[in-house]
């Protein structure tokens, strides 16, 4: 995989508003946030999409949502609530790839998030 702009952000060599790091995971503000309180939440290993997650890599993804959630205590979100999205692929809304979790705080936050404009016909099986 080739090197996204968040392997570039984990490499120091892009900077970002860091919120949390271990050694396997990288929180930053989103620099185009669609909430008051909005951060992105990485693995330090580039994994491309959801579709592409192993076995053997089920706890860290775990781990960023405990990441989550921490993340939630520190800034005062835990108890009043946020949204996590984990976009997948194109029509997931997916533009890097390098999995990320968005977090979303500090507003009501309605379902669904926006109403479909693209009409999409599925391919026939």
């Amino acid at each position: 995989m080739s090197d996204t702009i968040f392997t570039k952000i984990i490499n120091r060599e892009i900077p970002a508003d860091i919120v949390y790091e271990d050694d396997l995971a990288l929180a930053f503000k989103d620099i185009n946030p669609q909430a008051p309180f909005h951060v992105l939440i990485i693995p330090k290993q580039a994994i491309a999409t959801v579709n592409d997650i192993t076995q053997e890599q089920r706890e860290l993804v775990g781990h960023l949502y405990w990441v989550a959630s921490e993340i939630a205590r520190q800034n005062g979100y835990a108890s009043e609530g946020y949204r996590l999205v984990m976009n997948c692929n194109e029509f997931g809304g997916q533009t890097v790839y390098h999995i990320h979790v968005h977090m979303l705080a500090g507003k009501p936050l309605g379902w669904p998030p926006y109403q479909e404009r693209i009409k999409h016909n599925p391919v026939e099986a």
